[in-house]
């Protein structure tokens, strides 16, 4: 293939760059901001920061759930709204408010009945004799607390999902901006005890992503349905709740392999990490480190991904096809170059950002290894990312389900738990052969996304 095939134009850099700069913006200073907070409870210690790695993993599982859940019927909302179709983005609305509200009584009613349990499957001794009694309750004292923040946070994806995928960029990204510096500013306040407030550790931390949760929520909603002329779908958007059947089952047979795919892709992570924890408590605090700050050196990952979903999906509704193929050739080779160069600056920075906590020693050399390992798989990383953002834009979501979650838990999963429990193998090589298995996916990805199946218009007459 030649290379000119895979750049584009000035205008597609331009349409490119206005799709992905407000989501990356939000997600670089929101994950800055978690790096920021991350650091600050590692200064408590490392029994607080491991307990509160652990309950963010649990809760991972939840936001996963609320994105794939949103985003079976986000699919048909970007395609119906470069149909033009306010009617049809309004149904989609709706559904999202269905599946917001299934998701919150499940896992609600999960973390209250079974938290403590979770947390314990997490807690392992190691070499540094680490308290895990009192890991524990750090873990708990904080999770009491962030039940709170699930509500706001289904409905901000409910509607900053329904924003983008109608062109709006720019709110959820400014909504995003104030919330994680309302979260930073009560970080330091509430964690260290500042402007008189009691010094409360990790419940001040969940105590201040609650603020910032109802803080984003709150701009969200009121922005919306104070631009009527913008949203038109919100203008009778609860005078009935009713949606068409026919949307109905088509967003269920879209939209539930990847509700299931992100269930079952997130709970496989945490199932993974509790592998890694077997190699003793040190390591979930390393994991931890590394993958916050690796979430960081992933939002232009993540950003792209949400730029092919978006771009790609509204030249299927339009029904222009092949240029849809064209642009999707030349968003994966523009996410693939820029994530190789975020990589190149992340294996640099690595030896320096785990200093910045208050551990110990060999937490922080596990740390930066598994910091160089990512950096190195980083374009790896964004070429599948990139595939599976492709196939789920025509609607693919069967192959999206075995490409990325049947994977994780038939050969991800089965890999690391032999690694764990049958061999005396080390953190860094488990780490290694676990995410190296990605290579596997990469090349499924590119010969499914290379047949062009997924090349479909869902809402045609």
């Amino acid at each position: 293939m030649r290379i000119r095939n895979l750049v584009g134009n000035r205008a597609f850099y331009k349409r490119l760059f206005a799709v992905m700069m407000p989501v990356l913006v939000q997600n670089v200073i929101t994950n800055f901001v978690s790096l920021l907070d991350n650091v600050m409870v590692g200064q408590v210690g490392t029994e607080p920061m491991s307990g509160v790695a652990i309950v963010n993993q649990l809760l991972f599982v939840f936001n996963m759930c609320i994105f794939g859940g949103l985003a079976g019927a986000g699919i048909f909302t970007v395609q119906y709204y470069g149909k033009s179709d306010d009617k049809g983005v309004q149904d989609t609305f709706r559904i999202k408010l269905y599946i917001a509200l299934a998701s919150v009584i499940f896992f609600i009613a999960g973390f209250i009945g079974w938290g403590e349990e979770l947390i314990k499957l997490f807690l392992h001794e190691g070499g540094e004799n680490l308290n895990l009694e009192n890991t524990l309750q750090y873990g708990l004292d904080y999770l009491k607390v962030m039940l709170w923040q699930i509500v706001p946070f289904a409905v901000i994806q409910i509607y900053a999902s329904t924003l983008r995928e109608t062109g709006e960029t720019m709110l959820p990204m400014k909504a995003g901006i104030v919330a994680v510096f309302v979260n930073l500013i009560f970080n330091y306040i509430l964690i260290f005890g500042k402007f008189g407030a009691p010094a409360m550790g990790v419940v001040g931390a969940a105590i201040a992503t609650v603020l910032a949760r109802f803080v984003e929520c709150f701009i969200v909603i009121f922005w919306t349905h104070k631009h009527k002329e913008r949203c038109h779908y919100i203008e009778g958007a609860y005078s009935s709740l009713k949606v068409p059947k026919a949307l109905v089952k088509n967003v269920t047979v879209k939209g539930m392999p990847l509700l299931l795919n992100e269930i079952l892709w997130s709970s496989g992570m945490a199932v993974l990490n509790q592998c890694y924890s077997m190699r003793g408590l040190e390591v979930v605090s390393a994991v931890n480190i590394a993958s916050t700050v690796s979430e960081l050196f992933f939002c232009a990952l993540y950003a792209m991904g949400t730029t092919v979903s978006i771009m790609v999906g509204a030249l299927l509704g339009a029904g222009e096809t092949e240029r849809a193929v064209d642009e999707d050739r030349k968003l994966i080779a523009f996410s693939v170059f820029i994530c190789a160069i975020i990589g190149v600056v992340m294996a640099l920075l690595s030896p320096y950002i785990p200093r910045m906590y208050n551990t110990t020693d060999n937490v922080k050399k596990i740390a930066e290894e598994l910091m160089i390992v990512t950096a190195v798989l980083l374009p790896m990383f964004s070429f599948r990312n990139a595939c599976y953002f492709t196939l789920r834009s025509g609607g693919k979501t069967v192959i999206t389900f075995i490409f990325d979650c049947v994977f994780v838990w038939t050969v991800a999963i089965p890999t690391a738990f032999i690694l764990a429990h049958f061999t005396n193998m080390g953190i860094l090589s488990m780490y290694i052969i676990v995410n190296g298995l990605d290579f596997v996916k990469c090349f499924i990805g590119y010969m499914l996304v290379k047949k062009r199946t997924w090349v479909i218009n869902l809402v045609s007459e």
